[in-house]
């Protein structure tokens, strides 16, 4: 274990259980009832494993990555590896309400809901992107939980998993995901600027040469430019437009390209100013999307 107190490496499902003094149910997932605690003490953690953390309390200070930020009750935050969230605290010994939730990437191989696991993007999202539970939706995710757990404690095989709790892993994910869209519609409606915002700062890009600079613009930077995680700025605009936000920035750029072609740019001029990085690669994703090649564009008469 590290040596800061308030620091703990998450490498193993059961690593936070032992931190805590919690019972250890199985070798690839682990759940943890806080409330049943006398000592829950706060740490940050990074996660060698997925992790699921709801809170029944507020809680201050929660970091996640680089962030801090603090939450009311029935919020929850999900964690990827390579992750960093958690709380700092001064005191050895708080009370913390609410469940932890982990389970070892090594359940996913080869399985369905490995596959689907490329659909959860919400294990990405930013600390200020938790998931806000209405008091049914948190019952549904603590039945589930409690379910996983009845199941490990009666199950004697420790090293594999069973298809009941599998189904429940599933099914928790998929509540997850559900209330996370459901959330998503929310601020969607209540962030009406935030597509026109995009098509402005995607305009802005090309117009003040950053193309040039850059190179070709991608989700990430429009996302930090709103101050939002890749993925929930991704999720937002497919809510609000049903398209993916890639694709209206590929759009956007083969569109550009056909406008600066159409006045006379050449193909090198126009891979430059879009920010490829060589006039065959610009030429190839052009044919693709126009079903020609740039050299074939007629010039307009002045």
């Amino acid at each position: 274990m590290p040596k800061d107190k308030n620091f703990l490496k998450i490498s193993n499902v059961n690593d936070q259980a032992r931190f805590l003094g919690a019972p250890e149910l199985h070798s690839l997932v682990s759940v943890i009832h806080f409330d049943e605690l006398e000592q829950c003490r706060y740490a940050v953690n990074y996660l060698e494993v997925y992790g699921m953390f709801l809170s029944d309390n507020e809680v201050n200070g929660f970091v996640y990555g680089t962030q801090k930020g603090d939450f009311h009750a029935h919020t929850l935050i999900c964690g990827a590896p390579g992750q960093v969230c958690g709380i700092a605290s001064p005191d050895d010994a708080v009370q913390q309400k609410g469940w932890g939730f982990l389970f070892d990437p090594k359940l996913l191989h080869g399985t369905e809901l490995g596959r689907r696991m490329p659909n959860y993007t919400y294990f990405s999202y930013d600390t200020s992107e938790a998931l806000v539970l209405s008091d049914e939706q948190r019952q549904t995710i603590v039945s589930l939980l409690e379910q996983i757990r009845k199941e490990l404690l009666a199950d004697e095989d420790k090293e594999h998993v069973n298809p009941i709790v599998m189904s429940y892993i599933g099914l928790l994910l998929e509540y997850v995901n559900r209330y996370y869209a459901q959330q998503l519609t929310t601020v969607t409606q209540e962030s009406t600027n935030l597509l026109r915002q995009f098509e402005n700062l995607l305009a802005m890009y090309f117009q003040q040469d950053m193309a040039r600079q850059f190179g070709l613009p991608s989700v990430k930077y429009f996302a930090e430019q709103l101050c939002l995680s890749a993925n929930y700025f991704g999720d937002l605009i497919r809510q609000q437009t049903g398209d993916t936000a890639f694709h209206i920035i590929q759009n956007y750029t083969m569109q550009r390209a056909y406008s600066l072609l159409s006045t006379g740019k050449t193909v090198g001029e126009t891979s430059e100013m879009l920010g490829f990085e060589y006039p065959q690669h610009f030429s190839r994703a052009f044919k693709k999307h126009f079903g020609q090649l740039p050299s074939q564009v007629v010039v307009k008469a002045n």
